[in-house]
């Protein structure tokens, strides 16, 4: 079947099976690599993109349904060469080790912040509950969270 997703602002149509689960729709059809792929039953949080600035766990969702929404993966954060305050805010605090739950992290602190600007700790990990880091211990991904809040309009 054919199907046009708009994925961080740019419209693609392409003939693909109606079974195809987005995660496969970004990295293999389109090449869009920054989005994980991890467990194919939703608890690891690997996968989050935005649709329509929520996060959804694309391993779940067929690339099919996605066709009337607006996806953002981790490469749509940056801007004109510019990071998103949440991508520096991982940079400058250490959020991250292997890097492998990152996008998803990152895609949630977007839209956790585009709701809240001003989150308290507890707030951003209520937020990021849905994911599984295996690294981290959480407290950087928490400080970086909190350092894209404080310098929304620097980054």
């Amino acid at each position: 079947m054919n199907v046009t997703v708009s994925v961080n602002g740019v419209e693609y149509t392409r003939d693909v099976e109606p079974r195809l689960l987005l995660v496969h729709f970004l990295r293999d059809v389109l090449r869009l690599t920054g989005t994980h792929w991890g467990c194919d039953t939703s608890n690891c949080g690997t996968c989050v993109v935005l649709m329509d600035g929520e996060p959804v766990k694309s391993c779940t969702m067929l690339a099919a349904t996605a066709e009337r929404y607006e996806i953002t993966t981790v490469e749509g954060l940056e801007r004109d060469g510019v990071l998103d305050p949440v991508q520096q805010g991982f940079h400058e605090e250490h959020g991250l080790q292997c890097g492998f739950c990152t996008p998803g992290m990152m895609l949630t602190a977007r839209a956790l912040l585009d709701h809240n600007p001003d989150p308290t700790d507890e707030e951003i990990r209520v937020a990021i509950s849905g994911q599984i880091c295996r690294c981290t211990g959480y407290a950087t991904i928490v400080r970086s969270i909190r350092w894209a809040a404080n310098n929304s309009g620097t980054a």
